[in-house]
């Protein structure tokens, strides 16, 4: 890992200088380093770097900018900015929890098919952060970006559903699948009827872990390792990044990570319909109607609204335990990103309470996410003259609203719902995020159930 957190040593450590626009001389880094910065037009701009020479040619240390409103990621520009060596912040930080796991999340880099040139940094930790708990979301952070970025000649569903197991054998989950036509054997056919065209058998992957009389939370993630879109394929362009379609998968793997590793009091369980939307003789076709779990006919008006086909049946099969909490994630809809963009996750939930804590959350956790509708007017978009409801609406508008209010229909025990339709990936660098893979909203869902079951 090229950021490491470590027991603070101030004499062996370097300090960096946090400096606001046009505040130089408040980060108390002395007038002789003050007056080096001004000389070389340092004026505290977001993500600046400028380090301090020693006496001896070494380094006495580095100023850092942080703008005019920092965010409280911002600090994960320093892990590929600062020089090889040991750090520490010597100005007081608004929030020094988020801007050590920042420096961690900032320094990520995905090396499976190749070294990158990084620094080691080791970073003393600040006062007011935790190592052990930032370590713990890093590396759910980065078991998502890692399964999203792999390419799908490498991530099938036989790959994430082994990924899968190598998490639940670390904290000791019990994990079994339901492979190929035993879909069908065991009433899970929509998943079978997306995935029987793929080279590799579909499957529903099934994760517990916790004490059975815990509070039941479940996690439903979709894992299309990669979508062509079926028979109603994608142009070529569309399918660049149709490896990061199992990004609901990785995020919700990741999210479980940080729950097993802080041995949170629930019972939790983790589905994933691992499959890929392949084009062949046998595969599903505009205008099919499939009968799901539930007993629900869907007629199918566009084969490459199938994410939702197969999260249907999971969130079927999860409702029926009647959970405390489910939630799913998913790549679900190109209706997400027009209306919010690639960074700001939209989510759906009938449950005002949960939406309101999720808010609060996300914000205190710099991971946004945005509330939208479950608007019950547009849900007649869905109907079907042949069948109980339709896979897709007829016209292009409130596609993610229409995709939420579908998978509403799978849902009727659980006490409380929560559908996320993310992105997965980051299209331009950030302080705290490589362009690639990235895991949204599984911070925030996190402090969520710290508060709910931390005890």
């Amino acid at each position: 890992m090229p950021v490491t957190l470590t027991a603070a040593n101030t004499e062996m450590s370097l300090p960096i200088y946090v400096v606001a626009r046009g505040e130089l001389e408040a980060s108390g880094a002395g007038e002789a380093a003050c007056a080096w910065a001004r000389a070389n037009g340092f004026g505290g701009a977001a993500g600046s770097v400028l380090t301090i020479p020693g006496a001896k040619g070494g380094l006495a240390g580095a100023f850092f900018g942080v703008g005019d409103t920092p965010s409280p990621l911002v600090f994960g520009k320093l892990a590929r900015a600062l020089p090889a060596g040991n750090w520490r912040f010597a100005t007081p930080l608004p929030d020094p929890r988020l801007a050590a796991l920042a420096m961690l999340l900032g320094g990520y880099a995905f090396t499976r098919y190749g070294a990158k040139d990084t620094s080691q940094i080791s970073l003393d930790v600040p006062e007011g952060a935790d190592a052990q708990t930032a370590n713990r979301i890093a590396e759910g952070m980065f078991l998502s970006r890692d399964l999203i970025n792999t390419p799908a000649n490498d991530m099938g569903p036989d790959a994430l559903e082994e990924a899968a197991r190598r998490l639940a054998q670390v904290h000791g989950a019990v994990i079994s699948a339901v492979t190929g036509d035993d879909l069908l054997e065991q009433n899970l056919p929509m998943i079978h009827a997306v995935g029987r065209a793929g080279s590799i058998a579909p499957r529903l992957i099934d994760m517990h872990w916790g004490p059975e009389d815990a509070p039941r939370v479940t996690l439903v993630g979709k894992g299309v390792c990669f979508d062509t879109g079926g028979l109603d394929i994608k142009p070529s362009t569309a399918m660049l990044l149709m490896k990061k379609d199992m990004g609901g998968a990785a995020n919700v793997l990741g999210l479980a990570s940080m729950i097993m590793a802080a041995k949170l009091n629930l019972r939790l369980r983790v589905l994933i319909p691992a499959l890929e939307n392949a084009v062949a003789g046998n595969a599903f076709r505009p205008g099919d109607i499939l009968k799901s779990r539930k007993g629900l006919t869907v007629e199918i008006g566009n084969t490459d609204a199938e994410g939702r086909l197969v999260l249907a049946d999971a969130l079927s099969l999860a409702d029926e335990e009647a959970p405390e909490l489910l939630v799913d994630m998913a790549t679900l809809t190109g209706a997400a990103r027009v209306a919010l963009g690639p960074d700001l996750p939209p989510f759906y939930t009938n449950d005002d309470l949960l939406a309101a804590d999720l808010a609060a959350v996300a914000d205190e956790e710099a991971d946004p996410l945005w509330r939208m509708p479950l608007w019950p007017p547009y849900a007649q978009k869905l109907n079907s003259k042949v069948a109980d409801i339709r896979n897709v609406t007829s016209d292009s508008f409130a596609g993610s609203i229409t995709a939420g209010l579908f998978l509403s229909r799978f849902v009727e025990r659980a006490k409380s719902w929560a559908h996320f339709d993310i992105f997965g990936w980051c299209p331009s660098e950030k302080p705290a995020c490589p362009v690639g893979g990235e895991a949204q909203g599984i911070r925030a869902l996190d402090a969520l159930l710290h508060r709910r079951y931390g005890a």
